[in-house]
């Protein structure tokens, strides 16, 4: 069966779906375990059509919500993905540039994939797509913790071990410009951020005291500033939970005296009402005094 035969039938089957979601940002060696999971098909194939097929180590896959055919065969199911992205990917070239130049498109998706990574919200999008272009132009290295996020590292936090163990070029630390490939997949808002960028002068962000967002900088002396503000705040945030949690310690040590104090009340008021009860058994036992039928007169004739 051809491809287009295949793509036809499984376009025009009715066959059992199952939806499967796969996450702005997530890298394909998560999706391809939650696929092989969920439609019960082997892993390690999965894994070696992927790497025969793709044309980049990620980014081949659009984020996006699937409703699969059960049923389909690994390669069939990673040959089905990759085309429907090819087409996704190809349809959003044509109408921005007029033309598909895959090699070009792709330098887009990996600095989609880095915007991914890194940003709080589709909103700031633009932005980080500003910073990595401004730096690139400046010849700065991205030093960008979230392009470490890939692959299997892909829910790791960054640490200045594995910044300095990272031999590859995804370690913009170490290497200037971009990957050779995209970390992860990318949605819709990502691709247009990474092609049309706000224009700034903003090579430096940090993340926000409560975290929801970033703040930007086009010096390192106010990048510096932004640095030690959100360090303060975390101080002061850690020192505010220790005191909250001593609270309830204490509270709750509190409630088990009273708990324990209660407990004992209960024991000893039991104890008193059991020894009383025995008391009253014991007296009724000792001052009652002994029925008897017998006629007390007889006893003296």
């Amino acid at each position: 069966m051809s491809k287009i035969e295949f793509l036809y039938r499984l376009t025009t089957s009715k066959a059992a779906l199952k939806k499967i979601i796969l996450v702005p940002g997530e890298t394909y060696y998560f999706f391809l375990q939650e696929l092989a999971n969920k439609l019960n098909i082997s892993t390690y194939k999965l894994f070696d059509y992927y790497s025969r097929y793709a044309y980049k180590k990620d980014g081949n896959i659009i984020a996006d919500t699937y409703n699969l055919p059960i049923g389909m065969d690994e390669k069939q199911l990673i040959l089905y993905l990759f085309k429907l992205t090819e087409n996704r990917y190809k349809q959003l070239s044509l109408k921005i540039f007029g033309i598909y130049n895959k090699k070009n498109w792709y330098r887009y998706i990996t600095i989609a994939s880095i915007i991914q990574k890194e940003s709080a919200s589709k909103d700031e999008m633009p932005k980080i797509s500003s910073v990595i272009y401004n730096r690139i132009n400046k010849n700065m290295k991205l030093q960008m913790d979230g392009v470490l996020n890939y692959s299997k590292y892909s829910h790791t936090k960054i640490t200045h071990k594995m910044i300095k163990e990272d031999l590859t070029d995804y370690n913009t630390y170490k290497n200037k410009g971009l990957p050779s490939n995209p970390v992860c997949s990318v949605e819709l808002a990502s691709i247009k951020a990474s092609i049309f960028p706000i224009k700034s002068d903003y090579i430096y962000f940090v993340k926000s005291i409560d975290g929801t967002r970033h703040n930007f900088s086009s010096s390192y002396k106010k990048h510096k500033q932004n640095i030690i503000k959100l360090k303060k705040a975390k101080r002061i945030m850690k020192k505010k939970k220790k005191i909250k949690k001593s609270r309830k310690k204490i509270i709750f040590k509190k409630k088990n005296r009273k708990k324990v104090y209660k407990k004992k009340v209960k024991k000893t008021i039991k104890k008193r009402a059991v020894k009383k009860v025995r008391k009253q058994t014991v007296e009724k036992s000792v001052f009652t005094p002994v029925k008897t039928t017998t006629n007390l007169k007889n006893l003296w004739k």
